[in-house]
């Protein structure tokens, strides 16, 4: 028999009231204790004494008011004198309810779960939850969960001494978000999460960098422990690049992704633009595959089969057509069907394969293009052999106008990949979406090329669980990330938010019962986040650690430098230069 004792244990000087209402998630608390009223603020926890001796029903502050009432005095008038009208206070504490403790469950001891059992009774006792009381109860959250599903994010603030820990099955397998203001600490918080994941033997994430901040995190001089990878720029255009050099050949994009970028739906021969690129690239795909004497995929190919093909031919072929003549009823030449019909698209067609910031995906290397490089590419991404797991992919130097359709592509193969891998062989895999509002924006607001990218995120936030492949998504503007991968995100590690909007999805996402909890998000401090969902017990503000590795990310100290350091001309040259060349700038 287990002989801890309990948790909660409380004395009738530590009693704040009794329960004055109930209604399915919320208790009024009439306040009778002052002092202790004193010591009450806005996220503090209350134990109300439940339907018997060992079951406390457990709520979070939500509202303190004090409300002056006029009454007769206490004390009796003497002969002769009225009654006396005195001011008197009436105290009330309205909070949430979010789970019920038992000091004894079964063949367990203090034990708490989320939700409420049963409601709060009229007249019951409420305890303020604070000392030695919230000190043994916040080490209990967490504390069954074992061993190898414990991932620790920092410690409560409520409580500095207890660490906050949540289950990392349930925090990556049912999708998550991390969102807060610029300089909250968003990056601190992901570069921690990705440093207690690098400790497992076979971690699976894949990073999508937008800025190139988390460079560091893969510098094995100073400990880090990442594999990074940069898309392909105009300095990698070259038959034997960088190793960690990325291409996307233009050939991994289905049809509906291509031609977002080449065709424009307003044009009046834009029907027939898509029907000579859908006829063309499907024959090349199917001689491709009869060079390759792949015959059992030839039975079953399509358009958007990721087989390699000749763009130089593709353009040759429509240039042919746009230039063929017909032939007459009387033998002569007369307008061709596609004459003059195709001229815009290949001209935009041609823009795109003459921009070298485009060379990634228009003018990969000759291996790029052979039939066995996918698998070798996939293979690297998908890898989670020791060290190799973090996976950090650098998209900074992506055009801004396709990097929609470049994230969307590279995560719509993977998750394709993942999604015909033999069930009992796949290894889980994480997505982790840095800067989210660049590229999944809310559908309304989105374009041709952003909603080809939306398509493929969204279909894994509402499949991707079913087959081991998740999202976390990172934001510092959740009001600008698409509405339908956030509903489907069921933790959320939310830093300070100052803007309306942004605080308004947090509400919006949240159950009835929490949504008081939102309030505090602006007054969070750089480092604090509040965690609520599935991976968390009892939903609470935490204080991240910081992470042994830090990204490129702090923010500068302008008054300091100005104060201290001069601009430096070389750099500024240097700076000119690579802007001209869409190369980075080389140290001098």
């Amino acid at each position: 028999m287990n002989d801890k004792p309990a948790t909660l244990q409380f004395t009738d000087t530590e009693c704040l009231g009794k329960v004055v209402a109930v209604d399915t998630s919320r208790v009024t608390i009439d306040v009778s204790n002052s002092v202790l009223l004193t010591r009450l603020g806005i996220g503090n926890l209350i134990a109300v004494r439940g339907s018997t001796e060992r079951e406390y029903l457990i709520a979070v502050t939500e509202r303190v008011t004090r409300s002056m009432r006029d009454g007769i005095a206490e004390a009796l008038p003497e002969d002769g004198e009225n009654a006396v009208l005195v001011s008197t206070p009436t105290d009330l504490v309205r909070g949430a309810l979010i789970g019920t403790f038992r000091t004894v469950d079964g063949e367990k001891k203090n034990t708490f779960k989320r939700g409420a059992d049963s409601f709060p009774q009229i007249d019951r006792q409420c305890y303020v939850i604070d000392s030695a009381n919230l000190q043994r109860f916040m080490g209990i959250l967490g504390a069954d969960y074992p061993e190898n599903e414990r991932l620790k994010l920092g410690t409560f603030v409520a409580d500095r001494s207890a660490e906050a820990i949540i289950s990392g099955d349930k925090f990556f397998q049912r999708h998550a978000a991390i969102l807060g203001s610029t300089g909250s600490g968003k990056s601190y918080a992901v570069a921690l999460i990705l440093e207690r994941a690098s400790k497992l033997k076979h971690p699976n994430i894949i990073v999508f960098d937008m800025h190139g901040e988390y460079a560091p995190l893969a510098n094995t001089e100073k400990g880090g422990f990442a594999t990074r990878f940069r898309v392909a720029g105009p300095g990698d255009l070259k038959e034997d690049p960088a190793d960690d050099a990325l291409f996307l050949p233009y050939w991994l994009l289905n049809r509906d992704e291509m031609l977002s970028m080449i065709l424009d739906r307003s044009d009046q021969n834009a029907p027939n633009q898509a029907s000579r690129f859908t006829l063309h690239v499907r024959a090349m795909k199917q001689k491709t595959l009869e060079s390759e004497k792949k015959d059992s995929v030839l039975k079953t190919f399509t358009v958007d089969s990721p087989v390699p093909y000749s763009i130089k031919d593709l353009v040759e072929l429509l240039q042919t057509d746009n230039k063929t003549k017909g032939i007459g009823k009387s033998g002569g030449p007369v307008k061709g069907e596609w004459e003059d019909k195709l001229t815009r698209f290949i001209s935009r067609l041609e823009a795109k394969l003459d921009d070298r910031r485009y060379g990634f995906m228009f003018t990969p290397p000759a291996k790029a293009n052979a039939y066995g490089w996918l698998a070798s590419l996939v293979g690297r991404l998908l890898a989670s052999n020791g060290g190799e797991g973090i996976k950090i992919i650098d998209f900074s130097e992506v055009p801004s106008d396709v990097l929609p359709v470049v994230t969307g592509t590279l995560a719509r193969l993977l998750y394709a990949v993942q999604f015909w891998t033999d069930p009992d062989k796949r290894t889980p895999v994480t997505l982790l979406c840095d800067e989210a509002h660049l590229y999944l924006p809310v559908r309304d607001d989105a374009d041709a090329v952003q909603k080809q990218a939306l398509g493929a995120f969204e279909r894994v936030a509402k499949e991707g669980r079913k087959y081991g492949f998740s999202l976390l998504v990172v934001s510092q503007r959740p009001s600008d990330v698409s509405r339908t991968i956030l509903s489907q995100c069921n933790n959320f590690l939310s830093l300070r938010l100052t803007n309306d909007s942004d605080q308004a999805v947090i509400n919006r996402l949240m159950p009835d019962s929490l949504a008081g909890l939102t309030s505090i998000l602006p007054l969070l401090d750089t480092g604090e986040a509040l965690l609520l969902g599935d991976a968390v017990l009892l939903p609470s503000r935490i204080r991240l650690d910081k992470p042994f590795i830090t990204p490129d990310s702090a923010t500068r100290e302008f008054w300091k430098e100005w104060g201290s350091k001069s601009s430096n001309a070389e750099a500024i040259y240097q700076a000119v230069e690579a802007l001209r060349s869409q190369t980075r700038a080389k140290p001098a």
